[in-house]
């Protein structure tokens, strides 16, 4: 309900006819387009540009998380003349003097799902939030006692605040014991898996493992899997497409926080056609809540494929 009256307000604000500078061409770079957040968030990107002007040009590009491709990409926006940039950035700090070639000429850049240095206004989740959403679920499981492990992964604002909001659950739980909490699965599935061996290796008990990511969640799994270790609760961010099914199916995963890659592109679009126009957002940095994604409620979850 939060996001719904988030966007029907930002909507008002950006409709087509409080415009007074059309909105004609955007330039989407994101981390890597294999992935489905991605996907979901070029569409959503797109969809909320056409509302504001059906002939608007929208080119989205994968940067592989590839910092000099993505130097390219907004390189290659900011010739083609573009009036928006969406940044999924590869480096929240490094990428800050392509960020400042594209202002230089005039284009709005919004990033998105990570803060990016310089960016005229920041949309993601509120991961702080879902980090503690997806802990506390731990710590009630548990009853407050327990050997748990934080798999942490890139070090980009998302996860840092992630870890940052598990922490935070954990730290009131004097009983519950954090075997680990820097080593990084990467952002991948076979990252968590990997890191996974090591930790199911090392600890003889281990109750429950907080991944940052999906993908990482399910390398946990199988992981655990391969080990034959089994009562380990297992949570993570994202509910992807992907943790729906593991979460109604056979897994150790029993919840994810979740992230709305739709909502956060069309509120970006609507920030970025209202700052062309001269309407900067009474905030930079735009939050959007996140909501835990359990084996019970996954059936009615509206997911990232879910029609708008």
């Amino acid at each position: 309900m939060v996001i719904r009256i988030v966007i029907a307000l930002a909507a008002l604000l950006a409709s087509p006819s409080a415009l007074a500078k059309e909105l004609n061409s955007i330039g989407i770079t994101v981390g890597s387009l294999g992935n489905p957040f991605f996907n979901a968030l070029a569409k959503g990107a797109e969809a909320k540009a056409k509302q504001i002007n059906p002939r608007v040009k929208v080119t989205t590009v994968s940067a592989d998380y590839d910092l000099n491709k993505q130097f390219t990409h907004v390189d290659n926006f900011i010739a083609s003349g573009v009036d928006l940039i969406l940044i999924n950035a590869a480096d929240p700090k490094a990428a800050a003097p392509a960020i400042r070639r594209a202002q230089r000429a005039g284009i709005i850049v919004i990033a998105v799902d990570v803060a990016a240095l310089g960016a005229d206004a920041t949309v993601q989740t509120d991961n702080v939030q879902a980090g503690r959403l997806a802990c506390q679920y731990i710590a009630d499981r548990l009853g407050g006692k327990g050997a748990v492990i934080i798999e942490n992964g890139p070090q980009v604002t998302a996860v840092i605040d992630r870890v940052s909001g598990c922490k935070s659950v954990f730290a009131k739980y004097p009983d519950i014991k954090v075997m680990s909490s820097d080593q990084s699965g990467k952002g991948s599935r076979d990252g968590g898996f990997s890191v996974t061996l090591g930790y199911l290796t090392r600890y003889a008990k281990v109750d429950a493992i907080f991944a940052i990511n999906d993908p990482q969640a399910i390398g946990t799994d199988l992981a655990a899997k391969q080990l034959r270790r089994k009562g380990i609760i297992i949570t993570s961010v994202d509910g992807a497409p992907d943790i729906e099914a593991a979460l109604k199916g056979d897994s150790q995963i029993q919840a994810s926080a979740s992230q709305d890659p739709w909502a956060m592109a069309q509120l970006a679009v609507d920030i970025g056609a209202g700052i062309l126009n001269g309407r900067k957002p009474a905030r930079d940095m735009v939050l959007i809540p996140s909501i835990l994604v359990t084996r019970e409620n996954v059936k009615s979850y509206r997911g990232w494929s879910s029609p708008r």
